[in-house]
């Protein structure tokens, strides 16, 4: 493949990820004085008329603060598709909590979401290689994308490192006391519209070094199989299909440049890219 070819290509999982103009498509959703989520106008309308107390001045949407921890009644009544996990809902990242919010409804009301992802690396004499899992075809989002070791949502009340050691065990059978050796690496943040609706995700990125003697086992039915690639691979099939999971694409990019896979002109117009505020 051309070099121009693949850094396009590249570059296009890093811009697929930053297609939400908020400005322009979405309303700010406020509570108490704070913005808290953006909607679309549609949305908009259909809160107002099953709760008048919620109200549609100057472009802004604002509810009660007494509704706040109603939301997920609301989110019901609008119809919006469950997944009976609640996350935290909070106005910045490092705010405080104001409510929990069921995590099939973020994408409606365009509340931040929260994630961890952990690069399970293995050295070999080849060279590090990394574990790739294979999403099960039965998943609502995504089935049969290729994803990372482990990668899950933050639920209501845990912190990003606390999903990782829960989400190891469930997903990867990855004992906490392994995953607690990992190291945060990177965090990216991104405003992205997708089917299900406004993707407003923080990732939280951890790396994990694994002896060559581990194998991970599909624990909870999340995860088809999994794969030992090496890092050139890796890059391969990113730079030539869009098997990965649209933001396991930029945790990946991030990786490839920190190990020296990808260099020069090429890491630094992806580093860039990587490095934009949402």
């Amino acid at each position: 493949m051309a070099p121009a070819a693949r850094l396009a290509k590249l570059l296009s999982h890093i811009e697929g990820c930053h297609t939400a103009d908020l400005a322009r498509d979405y309303l700010p959703l406020r509570a108490d004085g704070a913005v808290f989520g953006y909607v679309r106008p549609a949305f908009a309308a259909r809160l107002a008329q099953i709760e008048p107390a919620i109200t549609w001045t100057g472009g802004d949407v604002t509810l009660p603060p007494l509704l706040l921890p109603r939301l997920n009644q609301l989110a019901a009544a609008a119809g919006c598709r469950l997944r009976h996990e609640d996350f935290d809902v909070r106005a910045t990242p490092e705010g405080p909590v104001l409510a929990i919010l069921d995590r099939g409804a973020l994408p409606d009301f365009g509340v931040i979401g929260v994630g961890a992802h952990l690069n399970g690396l293995v050295e070999t004499p080849a060279g590090p290689h990394l574990w790739v899992a294979r999403r099960a075809a039965d998943k609502k989002l995504d089935p049969g994308k290729l994803d990372h070791l482990v990668a899950g949502g933050v639920p209501a009340g845990l912190t990003p490192f606390e999903t990782l050691l829960k989400e190891a065990e469930e997903e990867a059978a990855l004992p906490p006391e392994a995953t607690r050796n990992a190291r945060p690496a990177a965090r990216f943040a991104y405003n992205m519209a997708r089917p299900e609706g406004l993707r407003r995700d923080i990732i939280h990125v951890y790396d994990l070094r694994l002896p060559a003697s581990f194998t991970p086992q599909p624990a909870d039915g999340e995860v088809e199989s999994f794969l030992l690639l090496p890092l050139q691979e890796v890059l391969d099939i990113l730079a030539t299909t869009d098997e990965f999971k649209f933001n396991v694409a930029l945790v990946l990019v991030d990786l490839l440049i920190r190990f020296g896979v990808i260099t020069g002109s090429d890491a630094a117009t992806l580093r860039e890219a990587l490095d934009r505020a949402p």
